[in-house]
């Protein structure tokens, strides 16, 4: 009811705001959803929901180290005479590396030989005396006592004769020893000798020569605990470094330490990686993923289609373009893998998720998608 006031012949509307306001209650409801219609389109670019394999994995570092190597020493002491190998050079098994001085350990040998030819004559006229006696003893003219001295005089010149021959077989093998071979195949790491130096016997600690053989290498990662349980042995290592850019290599996990350490609560994990083409050496540092697994036919969106993407809880929200709408919708997510997201929960193949333009959206709001290739 508008009451009506009559002053000097003029009519007076004193309810005239009231008048516009008395539309009833919805009517700002009804103007806030009129309001979009009036708004532009907003540019979105969209891409779909897909299904694809999803590769699980786990995050690792570590180093490389040729899985055999070996620092070798001298058996003897002695003064080095030659070297025949510089560093960096490949050896074969068996191949002579160094020379030590001789002269001592050669005549000390010969004086053995000379003991050995001593005891080769003794031992001969034992048996001859022994054969005399022998003979003898047949016709009686000695007694059984002398055959035994005979016998006994005979075996002291064997063992002699024995005892001398072991002894020159030790001096061939100190002087064998004189010569410092390679003990496998493989490339001189490191050479830390020249003629004219003294090098000692094993108790030394400096190697004359370190040998490595990088076709086979560890790679030894440490693994967090809370991702051991996935982890087999045979599973495969996929690494990088920057070494070597642009290219990924595989090895296989071949062993899983059965303790964690204490301080970082990690275990180490060690792979072995092929090198046939000698791309890699060790001591190399290195990234790459353990794969634990592959899953079949996963749905996933691209990382940008996300909003609101809570990691904790895996719940995220995406735009949906539907009718040239954008309709907004809860979802769960699951791996990350990429550039990509799993989706547990909320879409389907084939729906269009707003990539590009979404944090200007609202929910039911007119979307003009752009053309591929365009932002």
């Amino acid at each position: 009811m508008v009451q009506i006031i009559r002053t000097g012949g003029l009519v007076v509307g004193l309810a005239a705001a009231v008048a516009l306001t008395g539309c009833g209650p919805n009517t700002a409801e009804q103007a806030a959803k009129a309001a979009p219609a009036g708004r532009p389109p907003v540019a979105v670019s969209v891409a779909p929901a897909f299904t694809t394999d999803l590769t699980s994995a786990v995050d690792v570092i570590g180093s490389l180290a040729p899985k055999f190597s070996a620092d070798v020493k001298s058996e003897v002491s002695g003064t080095v005479t030659a070297v025949y190998v510089t560093q960096w050079v490949p050896v074969k098994k068996g191949a002579r590396l160094a020379r030590l001085d001789t002269s001592e350990t050669e005549a000390g040998l010969e004086a053995l030989k000379a003991v050995v030819a001593q005891a080769t004559v003794a031992e001969a006229r034992a048996r001859r005396e022994h054969e005399r006696a022998r003979q003898l003893k047949e016709y009686g003219l000695i007694t059984q006592q002398g055959l035994d001295e005979a016998a006994s005089a005979l075996e002291a010149a064997e063992a002699a004769s024995r005892a001398a021959t072991a002894q020159v077989r030790t001096g061939d093998a100190r002087l064998a020893k004189s010569f410092i071979h390679s003990p496998m195949n493989g490339i001189v790491a490191e050479r830390n000798i020249s003629v004219g130096d003294r090098v000692e016997n094993m108790g030394s600690s400096d190697p004359m020569f370190r040998i490595v053989d990088n076709r086979l290498l560890d790679l030894t990662v440490d693994v967090p605990s809370s991702n051991l349980s996935g982890i087999r042995i045979g599973q495969p290592l996929e690494f990088t470094t920057d070494a070597v850019p642009g290219r990924t290599f595989v090895g296989k996990v071949m062993f899983i330490n059965p303790a964690v350490d204490a301080a970082s609560r990690a275990a180490k994990i060690v792979a072995e990686v092929p090198n046939t083409d000698s791309a890699l050496r060790g001591g190399l540092f290195v990234r790459g993923r353990i794969v634990t697994g592959t899953r079949r036919g996963v749905l996933h969106v691209p990382r940008e289609a996300l909003l609101n993407w809570n990691v904790t809880e895996r719940t995220a929200d995406v735009f949906v373009v539907r009718n040239g709408q954008a309709e907004k919708r809860p979802v769960r997510v699951g791996a990350a893998a990429d550039t990509k997201v799993e989706v547990v929960e909320g879409l389907s193949a084939g729906d269009q998720v707003v990539t590009r333009g979404a944090f200007a959206l609202r929910d039911r709001e007119r979307v003009a998608v752009a053309a591929a290739g365009k932002s």
